[in-house]
């Protein structure tokens, strides 16, 4: 048997791990308990962008750890050195503006660009992860219709892969 060298390419593999992620179920719940009670805080998928964002993150060591907000999962991306850019690129991560969602009124929204002006984020609507123009598409007047917020890159880890 031939010795071979085997050196994990992470990088590709996280973008497959979200580009396959498309049409998962394991996002929609995540419990919790509130006023001593078990509660469903994804509310079925509605609410789990950051729960997904931050699980795949956190499967790459990329954060420290699962969060159920937005917020919360953007704090630990720049305790882990993300950083703001102007240049979008596949793997990074995308926070949209503040939009209404449903029942559940305004909530910003996270989610991963994946290349060709293509993101996966959850569907809340849907409620599993899917694939989407990064901008949602345009408006009449070719507006984008969810304008983007903040785009987030982590040199070390994706630098080698622009």
């Amino acid at each position: 048997m031939v010795n071979k060298t085997i050196r994990p390419l992470m990088f590709e593999t996280y973008l497959a791990m979200i580009e396959n992620s498309t049409d998962s179920h394991m996002f929609q719940v995540g419990y919790a308990e509130v006023d001593g009670e078990k509660e469903d805080i994804m509310k079925g998928g509605e609410l789990s962008c950051a729960f997904y964002v931050s699980s795949i993150l956190s499967i790459f060591n990329l954060i420290d750890g699962i969060h159920a907000t937005v917020k919360s999962t953007v704090r630990e991306m720049e305790k882990a050195g993300w950083i703001e850019t102007d240049k979008i690129s596949p793997g990074c991560v995308v926070v949209w503006e503040e939009k209404e969602q449903l029942k559940w009124g305004l909530h910003i929204h996270i989610g991963f660009y994946i290349g060709n002006d293509k993101a996966v984020s959850n569907n809340p609507t849907g409620t599993t992860p899917y694939q989407h123009h990064y901008t949602f598409g345009t408006k009449d007047g070719g507006d984008p219709e969810r304008k983007i917020d903040t785009i987030y890159y982590l040199p070390e880890f994706m630098a080698r892969n622009d």
